[in-house]
């Protein structure tokens, strides 16, 4: 199967055997349901935001607070995607999780990637959703995109395509005026194209994950909620 073909698939397409709770650095792509520019928009190579875009932004530095294994690198929120990159610590005998003020220790179960991103689109859809009066509907794709980051030259080059993805806002396959890639492969395999990709994340090695909850999708039911109250 090619990168094309894999990312044009609806199921899950995790690397086979990797452990996604270990500790690491990953770089995630999330995009926003059928690419509607949600966040603002790209003014001479800067992102004007708006309420949602805030929303969004506020959630994915909350996540720490949520899982205290997690630290946040680089991380942009563009018109109808993100890009960011998550850090699992190493939960060994000598961790403690940091205690921001009025917060309560969080549990130090391991969470693996799969669920920090789903909380991330939960807790972010979730905020919009009540800002906008539309309980359920949907805000992100159900999947994302993920690259295991390896080295430090495969982390430098990385962050740089984070930090100049919105001076390259025009060039972008996401970009409304830019026609989206579809592989006619999949179409006659019988599969629905997922839109959700640039050239340089498919050279890069991101593989699309399944997110058919993210307790956002119309009609679907939410995930249970744990004693903290994420989903």
């Amino acid at each position: 199967m090619t990168m094309a073909t894999a990312i044009g698939h609806r199921g899950p397409m995790r690397l086979k055997g990797y452990d996604y709770a270990q500790a690491g650095a990953y770089f995630v792509t999330i995009c926003v349901q059928d690419r509607l520019c949600l966040f603002g928009e790209v003014v001479d190579g800067l992102l004007v935001s708006n309420r949602y875009s805030a929303l969004v932004a506020r959630a994915w530095s909350d996540l720490p607070n949520h899982y205290p294994h997690v630290s946040l690198d680089q991380f942009v929120v563009m018109p109808n995607h993100v890009h960011g990159i998550i850090v699992l610590a190493d939960i060994g005998a000598d961790f403690k999780p940091a205690v921001r003020a009025g917060l309560k220790p969080a549990p130090t179960k391991r969470y693996a990637l799969p669920e920090i991103v789903r909380a991330f689109k939960t807790f972010s859809a979730r905020r919009i959703n009540e800002i906008r009066q539309t309980p359920g509907t949907s805000v992100w794709q159900r999947n994302y995109y993920e690259h295991i980051i390896r080295s430090e030259a495969d982390y430098t080059r990385i962050a740089e395509y984070v930090i100049d993805n919105p001076r390259r806002w025009s060039e972008d396959s996401l970009h409304p005026d830019n026609a989206p890639v579809v592989d006619t492969a999949i179409v006659a395999a019988g599969f629905t194209p997922d839109h959700c990709h640039r050239g340089a994340d498919v050279v890069a090695g991101l593989k699309p994950h399944d997110h058919g909850d993210a307790g956002v999708g119309a009609g679907l039911k939410p995930a249970p909620t744990d004693a903290r109250g994420l989903r």
